[in-house]
C-alpha cells in the first residue's frame, strides 16, 4: 500500500498560483511522498497551468471535472475562494458516491504554507471557509 497523497488544485489565480509553486518547490526539494495529480484554472494559457500540462498533469477549466478522476484524488485543494463552487464540489462528490477524496479551502493551504517556512505572506482571497 503506496502512503503517497495525491492532490489536485484548483484555481490557479493569485492565491492558487503561489500556493502552486511553493508546494511543487517543496515536494521536489524534499521528496515527499504527494503528487500533484490535476490543477484547473480559468486561464489554461498561464504560465503556471502551461508548466503543469507539460509535465503531463491534467489542466481542467472547469474545476467540477477533477470530481471524474474519482479516488484518484485524496484531497482537492479549492483555492479558488469561490464558495459556490465548493458547495458543487460536495455536491459532486456526494453523487458520485465518492467517500475518499477531502476537499480542503483555503485555510488549510495558509495552513502548509505557515509549515513551509515562507519568509512571505500567501496572498489572500478573503474568503477562506466552507
Amino acid at each position: 500500500m503506496s502512503n503517497k497523497v495525491n492532490v489536485a488544485l484548483l484555481g490557479l489565480g493569485l492565491v492558487g498560483e503561489k500556493f502552486a509553486e511553493n508546494f511543487l518547490e517543496k515536494i521536489q526539494e524534499e521528496h515527499v511522498n504527494v503528487e500533484i495529480v490535476a490543477v484547473s484554472t480559468l486561464d489554461p494559457g498561464a504560465a503556471v497551468a502551461m508548466g503543469f500540462a507539460h509535465s503531463k498533469v491534467p489542466v481542467y477549466t472547469n474545476a467540477l471535472d477533477v470530481v471524474k478522476m474519482g479516488d484518484k484524488v485524496d484531497i482537492i485543494f479549492d483555492l479558488t475562494g469561490d464558495s459556490e463552487l465548493r458547495k458543487n464540489l460536495r455536491t459532486r462528490l456526494q453523487e458520485t458516491k465518492n467517500g475518499h477524496t477531502v476537499i480542503a479551502p483555503e485555510v488549510v493551504a495558509h495552513l502548509l504554507w505557515n509549515f513551509f517556512g515562507e519568509k512571505t505572506e500567501m496572498p489572500q482571497s478573503g474568503k477562506t471557509g466552507y
